[in-house]
């Protein structure tokens, strides 16, 4: 029993420990988070399935180095070099919308609180909220598509302008005369930008979700498009059928009632109304550290 001991000791002691200090630690749960926060993202992207195509190739590899396949390692060899630039060209799309998510407001407000290019949370007013609901109502009822995007923290200004520019104030009248058959402005989307109407007439992305049901249309594919792309918030009315839909981060609701959108747009207000008085209060308190 002795000698087993002390060979077990021996062993352990020619084992190489190494000393962990505090940052160690934290490194590897940055490292962990890190890893998480991707492999979450990745799932709710396209990605996820090229990413499995690209493990089936990766094991495929492992194998035929297994069996020493030499032609095929001989060639995955001299594809190694482009290998990298082949995955950035492929996940271009993903990288790009990680990139934009990554730099979002709602992440770097606390770091920049002076950025001034994305001091634009404009709250709109309940009376618009007001005048948005009945327009809805009324292009609603005799069947008149519509798509109303309304601007948070995240600018559109790139989409306001592939439109035609208004810079008017929101009322349900003109609303409903934009949207009206066989006028000039009707096609497209409309940007609002707290209480005015920014642009009419402007082309938004298109959802890649394969989830979406095939008798949704065009329309409802921007509005879902845009709200994947950014924080706005978009509100479409189906031709077909009347209904009323709203798309937010990248989820469409159907069959929305005037009283739930309503309460929707409230909740809507709140938040860029929180946003707007947070950053306020924290440049009030630097303002005062400052005095001090």
């Amino acid at each position: 029993m002795s000698t087993i001991l002390n060979q077990i000791r021996a062993y352990l002691s020619s084992l190489y420990f190494p000393r962990i200090q505090v940052i160690d630690i934290v490194e590897i749960l940055i490292i962990a988070g890190l890893i998480y926060f991707f492999m979450a993202w990745i799932q709710r992207t396209r990605a996820y399935t090229l990413l499995k195509g690209i493990l089936i190739v990766v094991i495929f590899i492992v194998v035929a180095s297994i069996f020493q396949m030499s032609a095929i390692l001989w060639i995955t060899s001299r594809l190694a070099s482009i290998a990298l630039l082949a995955l950035v060209i492929i996940f271009q799309p993903e990288l790009r919308k990680a990139l934009e998510s990554l730099g979002n407001r709602s992440y770097l407000s606390n770091l920049f609180p002076f950025d001034a290019s994305a001091d634009r949370g404009e709250r709109f007013s309940d009376r618009t909220i007001s005048e948005i609901v009945r327009a809805v109502n009324e292009m609603s009822e005799v069947r008149t598509g519509a798509l109303i995007v309304i601007e948070q923290n995240i600018l559109l200004t790139d989409y306001v302008n592939t439109g035609i520019e208004l810079d008017a104030e929101v009322s349900s009248q003109l609303l409903v005369n934009i949207f009206e058959h066989n006028t000039p402005l009707h096609d497209g989307a409309v940007i609002m930008r707290g209480d005015r109407v920014a642009s009419a007439t402007c082309y938004l992305p298109l959802s890649n979700n394969a989830k979406i049901s095939k008798k949704y249309g065009t329309r409802h594919r921007a509005g879902l498009g845009i709200s994947e792309e950014s924080d706005a918030f978009t509100i479409v009315v189906s031709e077909e059928t009347g209904r009323v839909s709203y798309a937010y981060m990248g989820v469409l609701t159907t069959g929305v009632t005037a009283s739930g959108l309503r309460e929707q747009l409230h909740q809507i207000q709140k938040t860029v109304a929180h946003s707007r008085d947070e950053k306020k209060r924290r440049i009030r308190k630097g303002q005062k550290k400052d005095e001090e």
